[in-house]
């Protein structure tokens, strides 16, 4: 059984995380922090806050932003639920923005058409979320613009691009949002076996999304409403959550970190390989900007012409042939949850357009060239 995602886990790893058994620590010692301050300089940010997964990262995020209720918040129908959910989470209001079928992206386009509406109806957005598909960048700095223009704050939701570039910086650099947001569930680029990381430029941001992922607790001194009663003492400031990483966590993402280059390298040459492949068939895969390294989390395919009436039986085909074929994802606003906060089918053509053509096919960085060969050669005969 060939999977559509794999996590790779080496004997250095295995090693990181039985040190950290062995030490004093388990839940919060000396690893988080370094797994944050190692992120952090990796993508060239100036802080990271580990919590224990993206969805958390994106819920404080978003409180640290100031988002509550009154609020709206606009993100990428093609995405998982986590990328509004998040929103909902915090009392405020969600709505989405169409994408670009070549990318799986939010348009840009779609972006300012809905702004300039907004602005005449009174209805902007506190924040936007870009969903960076597949690992490739949104036109993070056309957003960014548009967000100084219309006054809304920025979180990229890089779940699937921890190690992509965009203008030839990381992704993450945090030059055009306020804050990124990275996954490192056992699918992704790199794995903490469950675990997310918030970046920022910002230090109030940092402070606040720490605050909010240990319960609103503090127990610094200069933040406390009166003078500490002594070494033991801490206050809770705020309403949190236990959105904590543990070492053990920390311990795996660290050793990861270091393979995180040569893995997307390897996911960037099976990709070239699966281009080659499909460049005279019915098969698109997604466009890749110039502006943009993807870190090529997921390889989606587009079945545009003969493969489109066939979309359920050629998924169906692959796994019974061996072949995890998926699709990512559902548009959010098609579910049940969604409808019944008033979206409908049509609301967003082309993510139903996109829903009805895309296949993820396998890609991991341990995946051998008979098998690449055999995913191409039973998709390519299924059409």
């Amino acid at each position: 059984m060939i999977p559509y995602g794999r996590q790779n886990i080496s004997q250095d790893d295995i090693n990181a995380v039985i040190d950290v058994l062995k030490s004093d620590w388990l839940t919060q010692g000396p690893a988080v922090p370094a797994f944050e301050n190692a992120i952090a300089e990796y993508c060239g940010a100036h802080y990271a806050c580990a919590a224990n997964s993206a969805t958390s990262a994106l819920h404080i995020a978003c409180l640290a932003l100031g988002v509550g209720e009154g609020d709206i918040v606009w993100t990428s129908p093609i995405s998982f639920v986590a990328s509004s959910n998040c929103a909902l989470y915090c009392g405020a209001e969600v709505d989405f923005v169409d994408i670009e079928l070549e990318t799986g992206n939010m348009s840009v386009a779609a972006l300012q058409e809905k702004l300039a509406i907004a602005k005449q109806n009174n209805r902007l957005p506190k924040a936007v979320i870009p969903v960076h598909l597949a690992g490739q960048s949104c036109d993070m700095q056309i957003i960014a613009k548009l967000a100084k223009q219309y006054n809304f704050k920025v979180i990229e939701d890089a779940s699937h691009a921890i190690g992509a570039k965009y203008k030839d910086k990381p992704v993450g650099s945090c030059e055009y949002s306020d804050i990124t947001v990275f996954s490192f569930h056992p699918v992704k680029i790199i794995t903490s076996a469950e675990g997310g990381m918030a970046v920022t430029n910002s230090a109030e941001l940092d402070k606040r999304m720490k605050r909010l992922r240990s319960h609103g607790i503090t127990n610094h001194p200069e933040e406390m409403t009166e003078p500490s009663h002594g070494p033991w003492y801490y206050q809770q400031l705020e309403l949190g959550f236990n959105y904590r990483m543990t070492d053990m966590q920390a311990a795996l993402g660290l050793s990861q970190l270091k393979q995180l280059n040569n893995f997307v390298t390897v996911r960037n040459d099976i990709a070239k390989t699966y281009n080659h492949a499909f460049a005279n068939s019915d098969i698109v895969h997604l466009t890749q900007s110039d502006n943009c390294y993807s870190s090529y989390h997921l390889y989606v395919v587009r079945l545009t012409r003969s493969g489109i009436a066939k979309h359920k039986s050629i998924i169906t085909s692959m796994r019974e042939q061996g072949i995890i074929a998926h699709l990512h994802y559902i548009p959010i606003h098609l579910q049940p949850y969604y409808q019944t906060l008033g979206f409908s089918e049509g609301d967003f053509p082309n993510a139903e357009t996109y829903y009805k053509q895309a296949v993820t096919i396998p890609l991991y960085p341990t995946m051998t060239a008979y098998e690449q060969q055999l995913v191409t050669n039973i998709l390519i005969g299924l059409l």
